[in-house]
């Protein structure tokens, strides 16, 4: 067995691939955040609670109807997508002419409601969710042995995140988005129907945090503070890599992971904090995040 800077291989490959599934999940959730804020401008403190609720909802698919994983995947985003446009429609869209701090006030308060409501049913003690059999096992790398289901997680997150980047930089819908944003008068003058343009671009960002949701579920026990447990270091990741900066949420998100998992295997006392020092160095060198837009 060889060892790297005198670290055995598999401690440090499996420190990697710690570090990429979660940054597979900070990218997808602010790659979610991004869109919100860059498209409506709200900054959505809700967002890890709606990441609990895609979890809960795959979990109650299956224990409750007998629907599996697969049909989780696009079920639950489906689902978490229709309550953001009810939520966007009821509470969201009165913010939007407002300064970015009642919509934080009001966001946190939504996300701890649905937390409490979760709670309130579900404890907190976390509730298992299965493999999918085909996803189960390892694969012996020589090096390592690669858990299926987490390489499967890493690939899928990474050719989502590709996907709605490409989606909102290279597509026509994109830019009838962007456009809507900057002038939504204009954009309405061409026929376009603006209000639920932005509903469907809040359901959008919230399916891809439901989306994430799922992707966890197997991996972390579905339980009312999992979402809790992310949204912090979500929020650190999108200030670093910008704030509405698409591209800047994927490499952020995915590089940070790398570096929280690395930092486990050289210095573990600072991997739970070594993401929010990158970030103050980063708002101390470039204010407006790594890939954001400088006034």
């Amino acid at each position: 067995m060889f060892s790297i800077f005198g670290i055995p291989a598999p401690l440090l490959f499996g420190q990697i691939l710690l570090g990429l599934i979660n940054g597979g999940f900070y990218a997808l959730l602010s790659l979610g955040l991004a869109i919100i804020f860059g498209m409506l401008n709200i900054i959505n403190f809700a967002h890890g609670a709606l990441f609990m609720m895609g979890a809960f909802v795959a979990w109650m698919l299956l224990n409750y109807l007998g629907i599996n994983y697969w049909f989780a995947l696009l079920l639950s985003p489906l689902i978490i997508g229709v309550f953001g446009i009810v939520l966007e429609k009821a509470v969201i869209s009165r913010l939007y002419k407002l300064d970015h701090l009642y919509g934080l006030l009001l966001t946190f308060g939504l996300a701890l409601v649905i937390e409490g409501l979760f709670r309130n049913e579900f404890g907190s003690s976390g509730l298992p969710y299965q493999i999918p059999p085909i996803l189960s096992g390892a694969v012996n790398l020589g090096f390592m042995f690669l858990p299926i289901y987490r390489g499967w997680v890493v690939v899928v997150a990474f050719v989502v995140c590709l996907a709605t980047w490409l989606i909102i930089e290279k597509t026509r819908l994109g830019s009838t988005l962007r456009a809507a944003t900057e002038n939504p008068a204009l954009v309405q003058a061409f026929g376009v129907n603006v209000p639920r343009l932005v509903s469907l671009t809040y359901a959008g960002g919230v399916a891809l945090a439901a989306f994430a949701g799922v992707l966890a579920a197997p991996i972390y026990s579905v339980n009312p503070n999992m979402g809790s447990n992310f949204i912090i270091t979500v929020f650190a990741v999108v200030v670093i890599g910008g704030m509405g900066s698409i591209i800047g949420s994927v490499l952020t998100g995915f590089g940070l992971g790398i570096v929280e998992g690395l930092t486990k295997v050289f210095y573990p006392q600072a991997s739970d904090t070594v993401i929010f020092v990158v970030m103050v160095i980063v708002l101390l060198t470039r204010p407006a995040g790594l890939f954001g837009k400088t006034a």
